[in-house]
């Protein structure tokens, strides 16, 4: 879990100019999901490290200004954070070996969606998956 954490980090602290305009409705769900799963990350992290966490509301304030040119998707995907933080609250209300389970499963499907979102390609307002490329993995090779 540790090594989805700061992969998942990386691809929301990356500078992106903002193409809110540019957003097919797939791309806008992917958005919307990856929030959610953020916002059910900040819950499951403060439950273990204090409610004065910030860590992933921090990440998600990120994503919001990158969408600020789409206010319609802003909303969108600060509902979809804060619904996922009442649901992680609901859930898991102390800080156990299932909290930490959860925070595992949450941060693989969190690299998933920000996967999918970083081999999006902008082509013409259309957004095209790119070509898997074979052998790239996120883990450099073994030596």
């Amino acid at each position: 879990m540790r090594r989805a954490l700061p992969i998942v980090a990386a691809l929301l602290l990356a500078p992106v100019p903002s193409l809110a305009q540019e957003r097919s409705p797939e791309m806008a769900q992917t958005l919307a999901e990856l929030s959610r799963v953020l916002g059910e990350s900040h819950a499951l992290r403060q439950a273990c490290e204090g409610s004065g966490d910030q860590y992933w509301r921090a990440r998600m304030n990120r994503l919001a200004e990158t969408e600020a040119g789409d206010p319609e998707l802003e909303a969108r995907l600060k509902d979809s954070f804060n619904a996922g933080f009442a649901e992680g609250r609901r859930l898991y209300r102390g800080c156990d070996d299932d909290t930490r389970r959860a925070q595992g499963l949450t941060a693989a499907r969190g690299r998933e969606l920000a996967t999918t979102l970083s081999r999006a390609q902008y082509r013409s307002g259309v957004i095209q998956p790119a070509p898997q490329e074979e052998g790239v993995t996120a883990e450099p090779a073994p030596r």
